[in-house]
């Protein structure tokens, strides 16, 4: 059944998302409080939309004319939310800020709208208006959300358990994988794991044990091709638990004591280096961002497909043989 959808935020996310629920079938609004990223995102859902249709991810009629007739970016929250049925906040991790978002769409949007929020950290249940909150949860997607099919669902305190399966049962409609938290943690389940990979990154990178090359290095040619076919607790079963229970005893490893920063990563920022959108982080990317997108879409498009035919043995979605 297609709703209405409305995505507040056109930035990294915000447009995936766009593209995600147009693909769905869904008719999506799109806004932005910045012009400069509402009119960017159009390139970038065009770009993204074209690579997916090249590989067969896409049907060959969903050209650009038709994304612009199924995704409107408009510049006025309330044309944006009027109407509609799932709200999906996508904007800058502060607090402060989605509160007020959360204020303005408690005045402008309708009583029987879902209210999504994309947020990876944070828990915006405190944040949000006492009525609003039966229906309101967490919708958290991973980039890019057209390719990356995991979809993280939670509810707060107080969300009525049909809207979280209304909103599993709307991401299982799309062909993704929705993932029923029994509670909100900062950084569900893939970010946590994500986050303490990080903080052993941060540390080997601070204190010159190596360079960003060598830790993509090591993870390409080293934990990557292993992890999408047997992933972690499986790989634990195949490398069996006494030797890992061993490991365990010996504690030859400790992990990075918790850091509030980075002298890398702050380095780079200082420097204007923030990233693939700006053309420079960890590596030199030069300026051609929709280029760069497509080019990273291509190959983890290439990667989907030769994993459906190999398949995997670890999770919910484990081949058996």
């Amino acid at each position: 059944m297609a709703i209405k959808v409305a995505v507040i935020g056109a930035g990294t996310m915000g447009h995936a998302l766009a593209l995600v629920y147009a693909l769905g079938g869904h008719e999506v609004r799109l806004t932005d409080s910045s012009m400069t990223m509402l009119d960017k995102a159009g390139g970038l859902m065009e770009t993204a939309l074209a690579s997916l249709v090249e590989a067969g991810e896409a049907p060959a009629t969903c050209t650009a004319e038709w994304l612009h007739t199924q995704v409107s970016r408009l510049p006025m929250l309330a044309e944006t939310v009027a109407g509609a049925d799932l709200i999906v906040e996508a904007i800058v991790e502060n607090p402060e800020v989605k509160r007020l978002l959360f204020a303005e769409l408690d005045r402008l949007a309708p009583m029987e709208a879902v209210i999504a929020s994309n947020t990876s950290y944070l828990d915006p249940f405190p944040l949000m208006p006492e009525r609003r909150q039966a229906r309101a949860l967490v919708m958290h997607w991973y980039t890019p959300p057209y390719l990356v099919d995991l979809v993280d669902i939670v509810g707060g305190p107080k969300t009525d358990p049909a809207i979280i399966a209304w909103s599993s049962d709307v991401v299982s409609a799309m062909g993704k994988v929705p993932l029923v938290m029994q509670k909100f943690v900062p950084g569900y389940i893939a970010n946590r794991i994500q986050s303490a990979i990080a903080a052993e990154v941060y540390r080997l990178l601070d204190e010159g044990v190596c360079t960003a090359e060598d830790i993509d290095t090591a993870v390409v040619h080293g934990l990557a091709l292993r992890i999408p076919v047997v992933a972690v607790m499986a790989k634990a079963d195949f490398t069996g638990l006494p030797l890992l229970q061993h490991a365990l005893r010996n504690a030859t490893y400790q992990p990075p004591p918790p850091r509030a920063n980075s002298d890398t990563l702050d380095k780079l920022i200082e420097e204007g280096r923030t990233g693939v959108m700006s053309g420079a982080g960890y590596y030199d990317w030069g300026g051609d961002t929709q280029a760069l997108m497509a080019a990273r879409d291509r190959r983890l498009m290439a990667l989907k497909k030769a994993m459906r035919e190999i398949g995997t043995m670890a999770g919910a979605t484990r081949a058996q043989e």
